[in-house]
This record gives structure tokens, C-alpha cells and sequence, in this order.
């Protein structure tokens, strides 16, 4: 009997399903593993799969994966060029920060224009509220504004419970919200909270920087009380980007407004007259670290491109190859 299920846990090549009423091991079929080109072929967390069920032994089988609404993509980590797909079928990205000793806006800004290019909508979260002065919050909430243009940003803690009331806005029943950030930021905590129970192992922070110690191993998908979802996911040390061309406008649309008013349409922004980017970073509208990062993360969305082309360039040129082998072999086996 074959159903639509939604993947709850992903970890290597196990999967776990839900059908709503029960839970399922699951694994792909023969068939999908021949016909899979790619990484992003295969399920990841928020998928909605259709299955056969094996019910008398809870397991089934995955036939295929339905069209995703959205998808947040990065580089797999190491020197192969492989996309890893973090979590799909989301409305919300909860980019999440702690307010003491990990706030790095340079790193937002890659979650920010990674969320966006995914299809959903980020919100960003400041953990850890009750380890910080007001003076601390705020000024904090500050800087994130700043280069978060048109993003809701929500301080909380796990602790006292003080914004988790503001944050629910941001999680109505049905929708589903992924929780993404760096190692030891209080993903697993909050999703402990805003669940009542202890249901993701977590541990204490360093003394020295703040840090929390890494407990989430795999991604997994949760019900809180109110009928959303929320997905909490391992902890990145980095954020390699996938794509995000697209959303270049929308995550440094400052930076975009003032290239637009430039006096040439080509300018580079270095030595141009009439160069609106120069003229904003020497009154101090532009900030130097925003806009070198806006550039960065050109350089690197575009060598990305080049080595994904390049892949695909020799995986086609590869493909010809074998299918000319079929061939010969074909031909001699006539003979």
C-alpha cells in the first residue's frame, strides 16, 4: 500500500516517516537509488515522501520525493563539491545567535541570504537573554538591524522564558520553522523549552568564550503543543553557500540601492566619479565591514558557480563516455 508520508529524522541512510497517525523506518527503494543524479535527490527532513508501507514490520519504503516549496541548501563540508540539503518544506528559518560572545554578523549575513534563497522566511533569534544586561540586548538587537534589513529579530531565554511569547507569533499552527546556527548556540535547549520536555540531550557552556558543547547529531523534526513544527538541526562550524545569487539584492539591498545610483552602470566602486557606494561608506551610511563582505560573498557565490559547472561539465563528458562503452559492447556482442 502505497502513501504520502513527511521525513521526521534523517541520519545517513535511514529515514524515519510519519504517516500522521504512526511512524515508520524507512528506506529508499532500488529504483530511486538507480535513478538519483544527485544529493538533493535524496529525502531530507520536512519531505513529503510517497511510501509503501511494510506495516506489520513498521518499515517502508521510499518511492520518491514530492516537489519542495523550499529548501535551504549549503556546500557539503570538505573539498568535494556535494550540496547537502539541511532542511526542506519550511515557512520559517529561525537563524539562531546567542547574545554573549557568539554574536558574528558576518556569519548572519550568510544564514540571511542562504534562507532567502531557499524560499523561506528568516527570522533571527538571540539566545541566552538572561546572560546579558539590557544595555547588552539592546544594543545587540541594534547591530543585528542594521544588516538584517525587513528581518524580525527576537531576543529570548530558555532560562526565565522571557521572549518565547513573541516568538510563538513566528510559529502558528500548521507551519513548519527550521532551527539552523552554529554549535552550542541553544537550538536544542529552546526546542526543549518551547516543548516542555527534555527531548534533545544538551550541555553546559565554556566558562573561557561562551561556548556551548555540541550535542545535535542528526536532523529530526518535532510537534510542539500548538501544531507547528520545528526542525532542529547539528550546529555548522561554517556556512558554505550552495547559490544565493538571486537573493544578493534582497539580504544587501542597501548596498544594492546605493550601486544603483552610481553615475556609471559598470562601476567597480573603487576609483569611479560619481561613485554613490564610495560617497555612502566616506559619510558613514555604509559600514567598510558590510559592504568588503558583500563583495566576499560575490567572489565566493561565483566560485562556487565555476566549480559546480565544472563538475557538471565532466560528469556530462563522463556520462558520454560510458554510454559510448554500452555501445561497443553492444556492437561486439552482434558480431
Amino acid at each position: 500500500m502505497e502513501i504520502i508520508a513527511r521525513v521526521v529524522t534523517v541520519q545517513k541512510n535511514s529515514y524515519r516517516v510519519t504517516d500522521g497517525s504512526m511512524e515508520y523506518q524507512a528506506h529508499v527503494s532500488g529504483r530511486f537509488l538507480n535513478e538519483a543524479v544527485s544529493s538533493l535527490d535524496f529525502p531530507a527532513v520536512g519531505d513529503w515522501v510517497e511510501v509503501q508501507k511494510l506495516t506489520d514490520e513498521k518499515k517502508a519504503v521510499i518511492k520518491r520525493v514530492l516537489p519542495r516549496k523550499s529548501q535551504f541548501v549549503r556546500q557539503a563540508a570538505g573539498e568535494v563539491t556535494v550540496a547537502q540539503i539541511v532542511a526542506a518544506n519550511m515557512d520559517t528559518v529561525l537563524i539562531v545567535n546567542s547574545l554573549n560572545h557568539d554574536l558574528n554578523l558576518r556569519r548572519l549575513e550568510r544564514y540571511i541570504l542562504s534562507t532567502y534563497d531557499s524560499g523561506a522566511t528568516p527570522v533571527v533569534v538571540l539566545t541566552k537573554k538572561d546572560a546579558c544586561s539590557q544595555a547588552e540586548v539592546q544594543s545587540a538587537i541594534a547591530q543585528v538591524d542594521e544588516i538584517s534589513i525587513g528581518v524580525p529579530v527576537v531576543a529570548v531565554s530558555s532560562v526565565t522564558g522571557e521572549g518565547l511569547e513573541e516568538l510563538m507569533e513566528y510559529l502558528p499552527a500548521g507551519h513548519t520553522v527550521a532551527l539552523l546556527g552554529s554549535s552550542g548556540v541553544g537550538k536544542s535547549t529552546l526546542v526543549n523549552t518551547l516543548l516542555g520536555e527534555e527531548v534533545q540531550e544538551t550541555k553546559g557552556i565554556r566558562e573561557a568564550d561562551s561556548k556551548g558543547r555540541h550535542t545535535t547529531t542528526h536532523r529530526e523534526m518535532f510537534m510542539l503543543p500548538n501544531g507547528s513544527l520545528i526542525i532542529d538541526t547539528p550546529g555548522m562550524r561554517e556556512l558554505q553557500l550552495w547559490e544565493g545569487e538571486s537573493a544578493m539584492d534582497t539580504t544587501f539591498q542597501d548596498v544594492e540601492q546605493y550601486a544603483s545610483e552610481c553615475r556609471f552602470t559598470d562601476c567597480k566602486h573603487e576609483t569611479e566619479p560619481g561613485c554613490r557606494v564610495k560617497e555612502a561608506l566616506k559619510n558613514g551610511k555604509l559600514t567598510e565591514e558590510r559592504f568588503q563582505s558583500y563583495l566576499k560573498l560575490q567572489r565566493e557565490l561565483a566560485y562556487e558557480k565555476r566549480k559546480q559547472d565544472q563538475k557538471a561539465q565532466l560528469e556530462e563528458k563522463n556520462r558520454w563516455k560510458q554510454i559510448s562503452k554500452n555501445q561497443k559492447q553492444k556492437y561486439k556482442q552482434r558480431m
